[in-house]
């Protein structure tokens, strides 16, 4: 007798596949816009330096 096949394990399978696919190309994204110095955060210092100096005067 051949064995039942157990869906819900090919199912998780595709699943973590899909997930890890998901993962290196949000990686692979996330790197090439580093590479472009796109994301460069904005810490806000000079903003501040710029308010200082306003009230200052």
């Amino acid at each position: 007798m051949a064995r039942k096949p157990n869906y819900n394990f090919e199912k998780r399978q595709k699943d973590l596949a899909r997930q890890k696919k998901k993962e290196e190309k949000l990686q692979k994204k996330a790197l090439k816009k580093d590479a472009q110095g796109n994301d460069v955060p904005d810490t806000g210092e000079s903003e501040g330096a710029a308010e200082e100096g306003q009230t200052v005067e």
